[in-house]
């Protein structure tokens, strides 16, 4: 039989004498006596990089060895730097202030944005013509809103004459008193008279009427300061189904606030340039049925216009005019006058009672802003029928 053959001592034997490699493992690590041997050093420990923060030698990242393994060194697998040294991180600060300031930028120009448009009053309201609104910003785009910021540049127009006397509306378009209104609110009258919205009255003068356009301004005598100016809007940038406003003075009630919106663009509306029209018609307390007339699409509405008529585009809107309205505004959500209201239509008088029948029926008529902007001058002037 072969045996093997060994000196005394040299494999030690029993439950006392084990390899020196299962004394290095846990006792619930089984061995498999086919895997490598262990390092014959112990694992180093963790070199201190900085405060707070540890690095690993060996791990390629300091220099202190190739990735993943044990780099050279005095010992393989130790760090190559002196203990206590710490290891070199890239720079961020330039990266992280350059994002800051980048952020702080972003919300110092929205900020500065959102002021401007405050400043400036560029932000605008769905269904409004221009780009500038001279409404509250906490009532921007409600009629209550629109009525506060233009009621006070809207006034009353009382005209007297010997055929009798009629009222209408008007609109402050200069700190010195200036007022654009109807042509046949004030046409043949002898006396102005002109109610602002705080209630005083003022006596004015006609500066100049244009009865093609149905026009006139006339002017406060001993205007007051502090006037507060209408904005003229931009009436080209009305359309059909914006939201509108309109203020006047009806059967006397100063400064009455209606609304509604755009029914309808350049309509041909026909009125009188008749002077005898104009006296009597603007509250309806005298002649006809109230009314001033006008014609459109051939029908005659609220009387004959007569024989002198003139044709204008208008602004159709369903918002509520009656009689007084006439010179008063037509004025979009911003705030700003798009249209000077000059006709309605109202059912026919009862003639058995001599009273004028119900008001408004959604109707009305206004002459375009931009048409207002365009006489201004030839009205300063004295108009064209001087």
């Amino acid at each position: 039989m072969t045996e093997s053959f060994r000196r005394s001592g040299e494999y030690p034997q029993g439950d006392d004498h084990q390899s020196p490699y299962l004394q290095q493992q846990p006792a619930s690590s089984p061995v498999n006596p086919e895997w490598p041997a262990p390092p014959v050093y112990a694992p180093a420990p963790p070199a201190a990089v900085g405060s707070g923060a540890t690095g690993w030698p060996g791990s390629g990242q300091d220099g202190g060895g190739a990735a993943g393994g044990h780099g050279g060194g005095a010992h393989a697998g130790f760090p190559k730097q002196p203990a206590g040294t710490a290891r070199k991180r890239p720079a961020r600060g330039p990266l992280a202030l350059i994002a800051a300031v980048a952020i702080v930028a972003a919300a110092i120009g929205g900020g500065t944005a959102y002021g401007i448009q405050e400043l400036t009053g560029k932000d605008t309201v769905a269904g409004s013509s221009t780009s500038t609104t001279v409404v509250p910003t906490a009532k921007r785009g409600t009629v209550a809103g629109v009525a506060q910021a233009v009621s006070p540049s809207i006034v009353e127009v009382s005209a007297t004459s010997n055929a009798g006397s009629s009222t209408g509306s008007g609109v402050i378009v200069s700190s010195g008193g200036e007022i654009v209104t109807n042509n046949h609110v004030v046409a043949g009258a002898s006396a102005l008279k002109v109610q602002l919205n705080d209630g005083k009255s003022y006596t004015a003068k006609v500066v100049g009427t244009d009865s093609k356009k149905d026009l006139a301004l006339i002017e406060l005598q001993d205007a007051p300061s502090g006037l507060k100016v209408a904005t003229l809007g931009d009436s080209d940038g009305v359309r059909v189904g914006d939201d509108v406003v309109a203020i006047g003075s009806p059967e006397g009630l100063t400064g009455t606030v209606t609304s509604g919106i755009v029914s309808a663009l350049d309509r041909d509306v026909t009125v009188s340039t008749d002077e005898s029209q104009g006296q009597g018609q603007g509250q309806g307390q005298q002649g006809g049925d109230g009314q001033w007339p006008f014609s459109f699409g051939g029908r005659q509405f609220n009387g004959d216009t007569g024989s002198s008529t003139t044709t204008y585009k208008a602004i159709q809107t369903d918002a509520s005019l009656n009689p007084g309205n006439s010179g008063g505004a037509l004025i979009d959500m911003n705030g700003n006058i798009v249209g000077i209201n000059s006709a309605m239509y109202s059912a026919a008088s009862d003639s058995s009672s001599g009273s004028s029948a119900a008001g408004s029926v959604g109707l009305g008529f206004a002459i375009p802003i931009n048409t207002v902007k365009a006489d201004l001058a030839n009205l300063r002037a004295g108009g064209s029928d001087s």
